[in-house]
């Protein structure tokens, strides 16, 4: 049995913070605000792989409101997202995921993060897609608000 899933997430510039998506720390004026280290892609990510093995949501396994995930390393938290699919029965297959940012600029950093993410989830380089994309100053990621993750899953179910 194949599923699909679907996971979409967004975060706000703020100062002081570190910009990290899919893992990498991409050089920014401004990070990304949050209550772990607010990585948009791999939250996104995580809750379509959650969302495929009816899971629930990222904010259901990690809450905000808990002190132990404050700063948390969103790759760590995508892997025990991708440990407790797999103790369901699911075999991750494929994920795709699109970044909106207006800014930084992001294609330097796409193999990397498709490397991370793919290692977060215990699968090969290849089955992890990673773009990015602006708004073309829509909105507000066009107003440099922030950046906006979209991803997609599928699972099998093996067993």
């Amino acid at each position: 049995m194949l599923r699909i899933g679907h996971g979409y997430d967004v975060h706000q510039f703020a100062e002081g913070r570190k910009c990290i998506l899919g893992g990498v720390d991409v050089p920014s004026e401004r990070g990304l605000l949050g209550h772990s280290d607010a990585d948009v892609l791999a939250h996104a990510l995580a809750d379509a792989v959650l969302s495929a093995a009816r899971l629930g949501d990222i904010g259901q396994h990690f809450p905000d409101t808990d002190p132990a995930y404050a700063g948390a390393d969103s790759l760590v938290l995508l892997s025990r997202v991708a440990e407790l699919v797999r103790s369901e029965g699911f075999a991750i297959l494929d994920v795709d995921c699109t970044v909106a940012a207006q800014v930084p600029k992001l294609s330097p950093y796409r193999d990397q993060m498709r490397k991370n993410l793919a290692a977060a989830l215990g699968v090969d380089v290849e089955a992890v897609g990673v773009k990015a994309t602006t708004t073309e100053g829509l909105g507000f990621v066009g107003r440099k608000e922030g950046i906006a993750a979209w991803a997609v899953a599928l699972l099998e179910r093996r067993s």
